[in-house]
């Protein structure tokens, strides 16, 4: 395979960062654009970053730093991103400005630089789905809106046929299914998908937006009580402290370990099939969010049992999990790590580490703004 110049927004953070020493395990150049937000880089560059990557310091939403980012590169991973639903909440602009701005601000570099890159690759979430596919066992395939409040506050968590009333069975959700974005972090991520998506097609370069569940593994931030929720319950636990879980803990959510990640961004980039779409990237197996928090107590052997609510938080749907055939069939990816392997991964990472416990911070803030009931 030729060498190519590999240009990663973001490239410091958790999947951005496992994306590069793969890259360069490859045989590619890798220059990694990044701001080190305090929020997620307290201690500034992570020492876990390859000394063989080009390291440029730079916020997406500055113009001048992107265009001298983006210059000479083949293939850029666009993976930087204010990231929380919860936050995105009441720091709208912020979420804007990094999100929307910022992928505008790339694509203005690209075009301005005539840099014409041969792929583009674009971090998307499931959180654009909103609520996953749902069976009514009356009506079929049914597409609900988001619970209303008044069903929420009697603490009615299942998600109920809008035509029938009666709950519904949640099934893999397919990229068929139609987008309903529930937070503005969420809407910030169809937003950048749909604008890399479109300028693709505008100027023929391929495109490829992965729609990714919920990551966990080695380097996700454990003192950003914003990031993926096996991180925060792994903040909780080494602090002796119990994982906090809203609602009743019953929601299901597909959990993916960041080395398969990798494998789906590598294979977005080298194959062709997909150019142009958006694919989910998950395990394919659907788990509450009880069982994560358990089976991480287990694997650290901390015996202090998970504080259940029965709160809701805005901007937060009931279940969603993939339904991962299309990216196996176009691209051939197969997860390759369980979930039993990745948490002991993710343990074996963990006892190096140490973690700030900000969750009771930011639940204070989320109360402040009325965000958590």
């Amino acid at each position: 395979m030729n060498s190519k110049q590999i240009l990663i927004t973001g490239g410091a953070g958790f999947v951005g960062s496992h994306t590069a020493d793969a890259l360069i395990q490859r045989g590619h150049k890798v220059r990694i654009f990044d701001n080190l937000s305090e929020q997620v880089h307290p201690a500034g560059i992570p020492d876990y970053l390859p000394a063989e990557a080009e390291f440029i310091r730079g916020d997406v939403r500055d113009p001048a730093a992107l265009a001298r980012a983006v210059r000479g590169v083949d293939v850029v991973y666009h993976f930087a991103a204010a990231v929380g639903v919860g936050q995105s909440m009441y720091q709208i602009a912020e979420y804007t400005a990094v999100n929307n701005q910022g992928t505008a601000n790339l694509l203005q570099a690209i075009l301005d630089t005539r840099s014409h890159p041969g792929k583009l690759i674009v971090a998307s979430s499931m959180s654009i789905y909103g609520e996953g596919r749902y069976l009514c066992e009356h009506c079929g395939e049914v597409k609900p809106p988001p619970r209303p409040l008044e069903q929420l506050k009697e603490k009615r968590w299942e998600t109920l046929c809008p035509d029938c009333g009666t709950s519904l069975k949640p099934v893999p959700t397919n990229e068929r299914k139609p987008l309903q974005s529930t937070s503005v972090y969420a809407l910030s991520k169809k937003d950048q998908e749909e604008m890399m998506l479109l300028f693709g097609r505008t100027y023929e370069i391929p495109v490829v937006a992965l729609r990714y569940f919920n990551i966990y593994g080695t380097r996700q931030s454990l003192s950003n009580p914003y990031t993926g929720v096996a991180a925060i319950f792994a903040s909780r636990l080494m602090n002796g402290h119990a994982p906090m879980i809203f609602e009743d803990g019953m929601q299901m959510r597909d959990f993916v370990s960041v080395r398969d990640v990798v494998q789906a961004n590598l294979l977005a980039m080298e194959k062709s099939a997909a150019d142009g779409s958006a694919l989910n990237v998950g395990s394919g197996h659907p788990v509450t969010i009880h069982q994560i928090a358990a089976e991480l107590g287990r694997a650290l052997k901390v015996r202090v049992p998970s504080n259940v609510t029965g709160k809701y938080r805005a901007g937060d749907i009931r279940h969603c999990f993939g339904d991962i055939s299309a990216i196996s069939t176009l691209l051939g990816y197969k997860p390759k790590v369980s979930l039993k392997q990745g948490i002991e991964e993710l343990v074996g990472w963990l006892q190096s580490q140490q973690a700030d416990d900000r969750v009771e911070e930011a639940m204070q803030t989320l109360n402040v703004h009325g965000l958590v009931a």
